[in-house]
């Protein structure tokens, strides 16, 4: 089974995504195909070591997508490039995944495009997996849906309740709606009707519905899942990753501001680099793109060796465990609890484009 990688994506390409390949490859003895400007690739590949590696192909591709191009201007006139490329070996069959840690928008764009979206669903989802004092939460969706519908939120809680039941080792793990409340009647018209189709779901067994839950709830652990729209989950990860940062300047700067606390410090560095490590966004890996008919992660931008080296082992283990097949049969499973007649024409429209989906 083989990892097809966009070698040439991200800020640090091609070097730290070989290297990540490389140490994939030797750590876990997986297969994987690198995508990009061939002679690059096998330069990067002989400086580290990986150019010996038999489980590794390349395969050339003429251009490449710079982070400010727009996704329609790659859809149209970038068709040789390491994403169209690397994509189209999983729609044929010579990889079971793919990594890309570049252009976010020309990724969703092309994986659409090329892979097509599961039977149910009508838009894919970025799922993200975010740290908390009980271990993790996944959030989902993180930036590839800015306005969403009432259909799109409880794909997304579907989806994102299948990633999380394999990641997570827990059969149906509890989902969470973002709202401004814990109350039901808290939120705006449409999180109050998505609340009603999640509950339904969570009453009939088809994912665990905790509720809603709050931004105070994220690194809580409140539940395993929450369910968000695009806009405001990325705000959500985008401010985290920010605080992050910040505690971290904020601690630099008050353990180095004496000699005490400079003395303190070296006693502290233990725990320091265990709270780092918890907190480090490159041990998880990169981001599932739920929803589309292949196992697609996306990366940071910034993703060294390390982050690549976990988002190629996050998008073989995926592949393995059929985690597409897993939500294909949530959607359809879903799609039967839902399909009760009530005498609410709203309700049985929403369900009626699920129906029309799955068909």
């Amino acid at each position: 089974m083989k990892v097809v990688v966009d070698a040439m994506g991200g800020d640090n390409a091609p070097r730290e995504i070989v290297k990540g390949a490389v140490a994939a490859v030797k750590q876990y003895g997986m297969q994987v195909i690198l995508v990009g400007d061939e002679q690059e690739i096998r330069r990067e590949l002989e400086s580290c070591g990986g150019d010996k590696l038999k489980k590794i192909e390349v395969v050339h591709a003429e251009e490449k997508v710079e982070m400010d191009d727009s996704p329609s201007q790659i859809l149209r006139t970038k068709r040789n490039s390491s994403i169209h490329q690397g994509l189209r070996l999983v729609k044929q069959g010579d990889g079971a995944a793919f990594f890309s840690a570049g252009n976010t928008g020309a990724v969703m764009a092309c994986a659409k495009m090329i892979l097509k979206t599961l039977p149910g669903i009508d838009r894919p989802a970025i799922a993200a997996v975010m740290p908390t004092v009980k271990g993790a939460t996944v959030m989902c969706d993180v930036g590839a849906n800015v306005d969403c519908k009432i259909e799109n939120y409880v794909q997304f809680a579907i989806m994102a309740s299948a990633y999380a039941s394999l990641i997570m080792h827990k059969e149906k793990p509890s989902v969470g709606l973002m709202s401004v409340g814990e109350e039901d009647v808290k939120g705006n018209d449409i999180t109050k009707n998505v609340f009603k189709f999640l509950s339904e779901l969570g009453k009939s067994g088809v994912i665990d519905f905790y509720g809603n839950v709050e931004g105070k709830d994220v690194f809580k652990g409140t539940s395993d899942v929450i369910v968000v729209d695009g806009f405001a989950g990325n705000v959500a990860l985008k401010v985290s990753e920010s605080a992050g940062w910040y505690v971290s300047q904020m601690l630099k700067e008050e353990l180095r501001s004496s000699l005490l606390t400079k003395i303190g410090a070296i006693l502290l560095i233990p725990a320091l680099k265990r709270i780092k490590k918890r907190a480090d966004h490159s041990e998880y890996g990169g981001a599932p793109l739920l929803g589309v008919n292949g196992v697609c992660i996306i990366g940071h931008g910034s993703a060294n060796e390390t982050a690549v080296k976990y988002s190629v082992k996050m998008a073989h283990d995926l592949a393995v465990k059929h985690l597409n097949g897993l939500i294909a049969e949530s959607i359809a499973e879903s799609v039967k609890v839902l399909n009760v007649d009530k005498e609410d024409s709203f309700w049985n429209n929403i369900v009626e484009k699920f129906k029309r989906k799955t068909i």
